[in-house]
């Protein structure tokens, strides 16, 4: 049997053309997997008998099993899931003022080895699939809704490398943006990726209007190539390029996401480099505070924040300081699934 949640609206189109049924039964099987959110497949109310036994001997459902919650003073909530192979990720909800939205994981671990990201203390186990992924939301959904609230956005920005899942990932997006499903519109759901070329270009050809953010960080190849890995398969000048192209392609504005680390990238000079690098790219650049993770970083104090988002002003730049969440709890990607797995060894 396979997971249902793997299968999107086209694919259970597919499934139910091969069933000699019509094709609206794929819009009533979405519409009670994601709007009414069963448990069974004998909830159905609107699908024959027959059919309905015929599902559930070729798919199952299934929940994920929440191993622990925590709450933030500013109502973020961290929650850690146990898969079906015992392998532990974390989504985030976060409360924000243009409404709720949700963190997703898309493998368990990552290969990506960025020094300032517990996520890369671990080595990649696997990519999770596409229902994985959708489960995570649902869960999320489901905790909001017993709250008389509604999920609104969705991040993929969790533990993992988006674009090294590439094909679960687009799966994914289809799905949970579908009128029929989740119905999470386009503009509500941002993929960020560490900078993956290939992908990057790739990704300019998906037809549905996501948001893309580019983990930047560092504003050259030298200290980039320190603290992420990835710089030295794909150099900034190439990630730039690519970023350019897609820009072009789509028309959309990108976001250049920039955790701001003591003494390592928050200087002046830094800010210059940065501005440099982007200047005539359709963008936002958005500064983060460093959660810390034990990891030897540090995050930088507010003034000298404050010091780099005024030089970048003063290059005529868009930029925002990401409003800070979840500081008090281990909100960092990979955070509390690194803490479960010590305190279980």
């Amino acid at each position: 049997m396979k997971l249902i949640y793997d299968y999107t609206f086209e694919d259970l189109s597919n499934y139910f053309a091969s069933q000699n049924e019509q094709a609206y039964r794929a819009t009533q099987l979405f519409e009670w997997l994601y709007k009414k959110q069963i448990t069974s497949f004998f909830e159905i109310n609107n699908i024959k008998k027959n059919l309905l036994e015929q599902i559930n001997n070729d798919f199952f459902l299934t929940r994920l099993e929440i191993v622990s919650k925590q709450q933030s003073s500013d109502g973020t909530v961290k929650f850690l899931f146990k898969l079906s192979d015992g392998a532990l990720i974390e989504s985030v909800l976060m409360r924000q003022s243009y409404g709720n939205s949700v963190c997703v994981t898309t493998q368990v671990g990552c290969n990506m080895g960025c020094a300032f990201c517990a996520s890369g203390l671990t080595k990649k186990v696997r990519n999770l699939s596409c229902g994985e992924i959708v489960l995570q939301v649902l869960e999320v959904s489901r905790h909001l809704q017993e709250r008389n609230e509604r999920l609104s956005h969705i991040v993929v920005m969790g533990i993992g490398e988006p674009f090294d899942n590439y094909d679960n990932l687009i799966k994914f997006l289809k799905i949970v943006n579908h009128p029929k499903g989740l119905d999470i519109g386009a503009r509500h759901i941002t993929v960020s990726t560490c900078g993956i070329v290939s992908k990057i270009i790739e990704f300019s050809d998906f037809p549905l209007q996501v948001n893309l953010a580019i983990s930047l960080h560092f504003p050259n190849d030298d200290l980039r190539s320190k603290y992420m890995k990835i710089n030295r398969a794909y150099p900034l000048a190439s990630v730039i390029d690519a970023v350019k192209y897609y820009v072009s392609k789509t028309n959309r504005k990108v976001t250049f996401e920039y955790i701001m680390l003591k003494d390592v990238n928050d200087q002046l000079e830094h800010a210059d480099e940065l501005a440099k690098l982007v200047k005539g790219i359709n963008s936002v650049i958005n500064l983060i505070p460093y959660n810390e993770t034990g990891l030897g970083l540090y995050r930088s104090n507010e003034e000298q924040v404050k010091k780099f988002y005024d030089r970048l002003k003063k290059h005529h730049l868009n930029v925002t300081i990401r409003k800070e969440l979840g500081h008090d709890i281990d909100a960092a990607c990979g955070q509390l699934r690194i803490k479960r797995m010590k305190e279980c060894r």
